[in-house]
């Protein structure tokens, strides 16, 4: 994968009412031809309906597949629905640039304030809105679902992006008369060939999802139901308790001393604890560990059972799982920082009591890999810190801190990290960030500049030029009101904590957002690698992305493709780190590496060698 190139060629697909028109546009917005295409009665016909009232029902695959061959980017309002069809019916394309997505990126990007079309962008298209039940687990930030508007003209958007993305000629005599006008000059390079990575990988990401869509993550039904079985007992008559669950509840009921007690009710329950005499201001799991009382441990037994059977139990495999495939929902950059969010399926948090369904098929295998501590490294890459990339060059990174003297023990090392990461001042974090701070000054100098700017209400980017939302204006309030002289003690103390409760969001944005699109290159170019090993395959009949999550992916293979996948797995993990960072100071990656045939086994390798797991060193 690459940002877009010089000769690049865009083929830009636009509904309509019985027709499809395909133009090709130059790198440099020239409209090259277009043709049209109609509805012909073909046995073969995709749908594309990108926006209200730009229905059509034309046959796409033939033009698609005549003009891949060129390698061509494929330009389109929205992957999610126009790229699904077109596997349906046995296409795949290698590049695609997602307007959407891109818009999104660009409207919002610092770097580009004060061109024209950032201030032109903000007309009603893609407004990002709150998936519904979805979370951003670490500012409470709620995942990004596009609302569509008006529709665009796709050509003219493409062409306005591209305005912004590519470099400034060095004489803008030669700029081709018929192509926009370039963007201002204020706007240096550098962040400009940043931005196009981002949009490439992003746009690239929105393949994999809907390819990882269509594949799905093979599942055995048979597998998950035995687990529940084991773990809940037998399948209960709608509207009953599992039978585990039901004798759970009835030694939290004897231990509190009460026979109408509901654990379901946080409301019901609270009153139930405080009438037994215990302290409690909540229901919540780490609240409740703290006390000493016989009801605690059953009580937290049964919260851990019951979110098994709700969120993944015997509803959720009806709903979800058919033809042994579990085909869940992705929100390509579904939260602020980049990461993808879930809407259906809760594919982001797959219990490890059920991991045992995921199954590979017969005479295939799963190549598992995840990145080892990845944001504490994407901080020394970052910051350039050279103490900090020493550290990183071990196994464990934690045990690389400490051996640089800086802290003395493990625990001491990942709490003080996550601390400066996230923003902890009580406990081990709050004792070790002193020392921290001194063994790796500009490494966490990175993070205490992103965390000032966020309390002084700013803006911070990340490193391909990501851009944080704006604190919004009861923030924006609290933050004049932390600085008034004349406001009264109360309201001045609570308007500081929200200013550090937004630093504290920006303290991690740059770094969580960072280590996003570092997965975005791994996954992108690892796809492009393992359609290599495929060769003339059909998708689902060669090595394919089958699922990810945050720092982690897992390939489904044919079993004697598996060491081949398993070093192109690496091997991607070291050009993302060149993609993104270029030939940084040793700052090196770690992946964990599994050849297995379950899930379950990938964390815990059989003593047989089933799976067969490595650590693999990776220079960025």
């Amino acid at each position: 994968m690459s940002a877009e190139a010089t000769d690049t060629r865009y083929v830009v697909v636009a509904p309509g009412e019985g027709q499809v028109v395909l133009t090709v546009v130059g790198a440099d917005g020239t409209v090259l031809e277009s043709r049209t295409l109609t509805g012909s009665g073909g046995t073969e016909r995709s749908r594309t309906d990108h926006a209200p009232g730009a229905a059509t029902d034309v046959d796409l695959t033939a033009a698609v597949r005549e003009l891949e061959r060129d390698g061509v980017r494929w330009t389109w309002a929205d992957t999610a629905l126009t790229y699904p069809p077109l596997l349906a019916a046995g296409v795949r394309v290698a590049r695609c640039h997602d307007l959407r997505l891109a818009r999104r990126i660009l409207r919002n990007a610092a770097w580009l304030a004060g061109t024209p079309f950032a201030r032109a962008a903000h007309d009603a298209w893609d407004d990002p809105a709150p998936v519904p039940g979805t979370t951003d687990g670490l500012f409470d930030s709620a995942a990004l679902s596009p609302v569509r508007g008006p529709a665009l003209d796709p050509v003219h958007e493409l062409q306005r992006q591209l305005e912004v993305l590519r470099p400034a000629p060095s004489d803008p005599s030669t700029a081709p008369s018929s192509a926009p006008p370039q963007v201002p000059s204020q706007v240096p390079d550098d962040r400009r060939g940043r931005l196009r990575l981002l949009v490439a990988a992003e746009s690239a990401g929105a393949l994999v999802a809907a390819e990882m869509a269509f594949c799905g993550l093979p599942w055995r039904a048979d597998v998950h139901d035995a687990l529940l079985t084991t773990i809940l007992g037998p399948r209960p008559v709608e509207g009953y308790r599992p039978a585990m669950l039901e004798a759970k509840l009835d030694e939290v009921r004897a231990a509190l001393g009460t026979t109408d007690v509901n654990p379901d009710s946080p409301a019901d329950l609270l009153r139930a604890l405080r009438r037994a005499g215990l302290p409690v201001t909540s229901t919540r799991s780490w609240e409740l560990k703290e006390l000493d009382h016989p009801a605690v441990a059953p009580l937290l037994e049964y919260k851990k059972l019951a979110r098994l059977w709700t969120a993944n139990g015997w509803h959720w495999l009806d709903a979800w799982v058919r033809d042994g495939r579990f085909r869940p929902v992705y929100v390509v950059g579904g939260v602020v920082t980049g990461r993808w969010a879930s809407d259906g399926g809760g594919a982001l948090q797959l219990p490890h009591q059920v991991r045992d369904a995921v199954r590979a098929d017969d005479g295939w295998s799963f190549v598992v890999a995840d990145a080892a501590q990845l944001e504490p490294r994407i901080l020394a890459a970052m910051s350039g810190d050279p103490a900090m990339a020493r550290a990183g060059r071990a196994a464990d990174m934690y045990e690389g801190i400490v051996a640089t003297g800086a802290v003395e023990t493990r625990e001491h090392a990942k709490y003080g990290m996550l601390g400066a990461m996230y923003g902890g001042t009580q406990g081990v974090s709050g004792q070790v960030l002193p020392q921290l701070q001194r063994a790796f000054p500009r490494a966490l100098g990175v993070v205490e500049q992103a965390a000032a700017t966020g309390q002084r209400g700013g803006r911070v980017t990340t490193w391909l030029g990501r851009t944080s939302p704006p604190p919004g204006a009861q923030r924006s309030a609290a933050q004049g009101l932390a600085s008034d002289p004349d406001a009264d003690t109360a309201a001045t103390d609570r308007a500081r904590a929200q200013a550090r409760s937004w630093g504290r969001f920006t303290r991690n944005f740059v770094v969580q957002g960072t280590a996003a699109e570092w997965a975005l290159c791994w996954m992108a170019l690892l796809r492009g690698r393992l359609r290599e090993l495929g060769g003339e395959a059909a998708l689902t009949g060669s090595p394919h992305l089958v699922f990810f999550l945050h720092d982690e992916v897992i390939v489904h293979t044919p079993a004697a493709l598996a060491d081949d996948v398993a070093e192109a797995v690496v091997a991607c993990a070291v050009e993302a780190g060149r993609l993104l960072f270029g030939e940084p100071d040793a700052v090196e990656f770690r992946l964990s590496v599994a050849r297995v045939t379950s899930y379950a086994q990938a964390k815990q390798p059989s003593q047989d060698g089933d799976a067969a797991t490595r650590d693999q060193g990776v220079e960025g």
